[in-house]
């Protein structure tokens, strides 16, 4: 197990709410000292895990609040060691007030996340489910909430765990027939090896796409309107949130910058970027604006390329794509057009709505939001280890189709192990520890 950064030793402190004043306000301390500060600080005996409405009093024995108090003894606590919360009013004097009085009987100002990270320490907690906690507070949709709830409830850990003990009892098994090749029946069949790698692979690409679609959870794809000047980009950005955000001109030139506006697409956050129309300019304020157009297209995951129905020539007008970059082209102001016909694209209107409903549709589609929840939220890590695994599986079952050395196929598995490991926080180093609690925020 990795050793906590700072000494476990020390009983630390933070407030547990956020800054600003509200009703409540919690004051967190954890460690061996956890309860004596407590104690001291409300001048009475905390019984385990019952609350008690008392003063909260500074060093002379003078009243800084009243509130609750409430003790969690070790190990049964969120960080395994003995917790005490005082719930006070929401000041943030009186926050301030109570913190510094914990700091004076002994107690350690915690780092960001240092609570869950004694938890994971602590065996309370495995590493993925620690980072669903600070998912949790994070999540922006009621999707993303319920995906990093599964991840705490361990849900994704569950599903590694069982990959990592299918690789681990396949290595034995192989390093057993290593060790006594002499002896007949400590030979395993190729047959069996073979099959146990393909199921074992087959999980693993399972596992990775779905931990794929939990990972877009955690990402806000950029959407670029892109086109000429006056093809309707402001009015389909407006249209497409839901209210009057970008001023709306026939005066062609009027936006002059870039405009972002977070959507929801199938319960997916994703950035609408209203650009300026490109067309070359003498006018050194709009010509900025067209760089920076041209910046922000060249940097979306998802390009929309308008043009206006009622003048042809604003279409092919877009700069080309990047490499991998989708693009979907999409002709504006359908109402203008009165014959019925193919115009070899989505067409939308969006002074009089129709088409938005089938757009919506189509970007949900090209980022893959219209699959329905992932079963758990993953992160960039995640995907980055299984797929090292995924690499060293494939290297495995290589080394077995071409009759390779069993030695071979134990060492790919061991590295695969390795990498599962690193997800749940059995083989992850003390710098990857720090790097993840690091951005949790004080008091969790």
């Amino acid at each position: 197990m990795n050793q906590p950064i700072n000494s476990a030793s020390d009983t630390i402190v933070a407030i547990a709410t956020p800054p600003g004043a509200g009703g409540v306000g919690i004051v967190r301390l954890s460690g061996t000292s956890a309860r004596e500060v407590g104690e001291k600080i409300t001048g009475k005996a905390l019984a385990p895990r019952c609350l008690d409405l008392t003063n909260f009093c500074d060093g002379q024995g003078m009243a800084l609040d009243q509130g609750l108090a409430t003790c969690f003894a070790a190990p049964a606590s969120y960080t395994g060691e003995d917790v005490v919360e005082l719930q006070a009013h929401g000041s943030p004097v009186v926050l301030s007030m109570l913190l510094d009085r914990c700091l004076e009987l002994g107690a350690r100002l915690a780092e960001p996340g240092e609570f869950s990270q004694r938890a994971f320490l602590n065996g309370k907690l495995d590493l993925v489910q620690a980072e669903a906690v600070a998912d949790l507070i994070a999540s922006g949709t009621r999707g993303a909430a319920r995906a990093a709830m599964r991840s705490l409830q361990g849900a994704f850990s569950l599903q590694v765990q069982a990959l990592d003990t299918g690789v681990r009892s396949l290595r034995a098994e192989l390093e057993a027939s290593i060790d006594f090749a002499d002896e007949a029946e400590a030979f395993i069949d190729d047959e069996s090896v073979r099959k146990h790698l393909r199921r074992l692979q087959g999980e693993l690409e399972a596992l990775l796409e779905e931990a794929d679609r939990g990972a877009r959870l955690q990402q806000r794809p950029k959407l670029v309107l892109c086109g000429a000047p006056n093809v309707g980009k402001s009015s389909l950005l407006n249209r497409l949130t839901g209210h009057e955000r970008a001023i709306v001109s026939d005066q062609p030139g009027t936006t002059r910058d870039t405009l972002n506006e977070p959507i929801l697409l199938a319960g997916l956050q994703v950035d609408l970027v209203d650009t300026a129309g490109l067309r070359p300019s003498a006018e050194s304020i709009e010509a900025e604006g067209v760089r920076r157009a041209r910046q922000a297209i060249a940097g979306a995951d998802l390009r929309i390329d308008l043009w206006d129905a009622s003048r042809p020539e604003t279409r092919g007008v877009w700069p080309p794509p990047e490499d991998g970059q989708g693009v979907i082209e999409v002709m504006t102001k359908r109402d203008l057009v009165t014959e019925a016909q193919d115009f070899g694209c989505l067409a939308v209107s969006a002074k009089e709505g129709t088409g938005l409903q089938r757009l919506r549709e189509t970007l949900e589609e090209a980022l893959g939001t219209n699959q329905g929840e992932p079963a758990f939220l993953a992160r960039t890590r995640h995907l980055e280890a299984l797929r090292r695994a995924q690499e060293h599986m494939h290297q495995a079952i290589a080394e077995q189709e071409v009759g390779g050395a069993q030695e071979l196929v134990a060492e790919a598995l061991r590295v695969a192990h390795l990498a599962l490991g690193e997800i749940v926080g059995i083989t992850t180093s003390e710098d990857l520890l720090s790097d993840i609690f690091k951005h949790f925020c004080l008091g969790k």
